[in-house]
């Protein structure tokens, strides 16, 4: 009996309506439009209203992808959910999609990935295909940044960078065997998992309270990032990690139609095609419309792609990711 192989069946996304520019951020803290475009290329981002959450997003995405794969929510038998900014600290969003959705009393999954979320998502889920464990899968990445932001001017290095926004796949057996998931490579390295984080609150050893008010004061509740040390860092796994998938399916970069990388930073993005020598028509990036929307970056980018006509059928794509842990990843596709 042959394996099927796994295979992006629908797409959707949801993004917020209200619309943060640069030119809005210099009334709340020190900085500007040119010097947040020279630094990562954003020119503005999408932050959430009141009334949206991220489970709420993922819920809208999950309904477009289930509409563009022509599934109802009933033939969902496993729900995987990417996200860093949970609404809440337990249970995770999985089993909130779940209920919304109407699904039956499937498995959901919340995995911790960061902005790899939805590459790691994408492997466990052509695992899971491949397996014959489940047969459609819904895998969401979503992320709800603004709410957890330093607006401050002290914060400005970090803020200006994030947007909101959730992106969903539904994943099944390809009834085409040449199309789908033709090879997965994820890593992670804690080495350094300090210069990309937010730690409090938590509960680490040596803390008396999951937050303090001496925490709040101090600034310790928001993200920290140690920019040169991930800029490096990611240039250098990111070409690495696509190499790997080539070589496992005997491909050379040559053959890449379509490259999705993770939207964190343009300049990593215009550094990882220079080194890998790809043209910049075979790359699509939408961070200066949207910024990093950390697990929501690689569907909302895929799914653009493919609307502008970028990505065909036939057509080789690429998603690859690094992200905070450090943990990055490449899925290659036969789209």
């Amino acid at each position: 009996m042959t394996t099927p192989r796994a295979r992006i069946l629908g797409l959707g996304t949801y993004v917020p309506s209200r619309v943060v520019t640069n030119h809005d951020l210099v009334q709340v803290m020190e900085t500007s439009h040119e010097w947040i475009v020279e630094r990562s290329g954003i020119e503005e981002r999408h932050w959430v209203q009141p009334e949206d959450g991220n489970y709420t997003m993922g819920v809208k995405a999950a309904r477009a992808a289930l509409a563009d794969a022509g599934c109802e929510a009933g033939e969902i038998d496993c729900i995987i959910y990417a996200t860093l900014s949970p609404d809440y600290f337990f249970p995770g969003c999985g089993v909130l999609v779940q209920r919304e959705l109407g699904i039956g009393h499937v498995p959901a999954f919340d995995i911790r990935q960061q902005c790899s979320g939805f590459v790691y998502g994408l492997q466990m889920a052509d695992a899971f295909i491949r397996s014959g464990q489940y047969r459609k899968i819904l895998l969401i990445g979503g992320e709800v940044h603004s709410r957890g932001l330093d607006k401050s001017t002290r914060g400005r290095t970090v803020s200006v960078l994030f947007g909101d926004a959730a992106g969903a796949a539904v994943i099944g057996a390809s009834d085409e065997p040449e199309r789908g998931i033709l090879a997965s490579r994820v890593h992670s390295d804690g080495s350094d998992a300090e210069c990309l984080a937010m730690q409090w609150p938590g509960m680490a050893a040596g803390r008396e309270a999951f937050v303090t008010q001496q925490d709040i004061d101090e600034g310790r509740i928001w993200p920290n990032m140690e920019g040169q040390k991930v800029f490096k860092t990611a240039v250098k796994r990111m070409p690495e990690v696509i190499h790997e998938v080539l070589s496992a399916q005997g491909l050379a970069v040559s053959d890449i139609d379509m490259l999705i990388p993770h939207q964190a930073n343009l300049r990593i993005n215009e550094m990882v095609a220079k080194l890998l020598q790809i043209d910049e028509s075979k790359v699509h990036n939408n961070i200066q419309k949207y910024g990093n929307t950390t697990a929501a970056t690689i569907p909302l980018c895929l799914s653009e792609a493919r609307a502008l006509g970028k990505v065909k059928k036939g057509d080789l794509v690429c998603a690859v990711a690094f992200g905070s842990g450090f943990t990055w990843g490449a899925v290659l596709m036969r789209w």
